[in-house]
């Protein structure tokens, strides 16, 4: 019998990255005379989304803390 390695990659550029890409070489060609800090927002959105599931994840740990806590009372 023989063994077979199957291998599976993930990742790459996601749709934020591409965004950013394009703003990039858009602002580098003169097409858009936006400020850099809005050429690289699509970043921030990535970021964004990641820190607001943590706040969640962080909130609702602690409502579930306290109903414990409160209980036991």
């Amino acid at each position: 019998m023989e063994d077979k390695k199957v291998t599976i990659k993930r990742g790459g550029v996601g749709f934020g990255g591409l965004l950013t890409i394009a703003f990039i070489v858009l602002k580098l060609t003169g097409q858009i005379a936006w400020p850099w800090v809005w050429v690289l927002c699509p970043l921030w959105i990535s970021w964004g989304l990641i820190l607001v599931a943590i706040l969640f994840a962080v909130i609702a740990t602690g409502i579930g803390a306290l109903a414990e806590w409160l209980r036991w009372r």
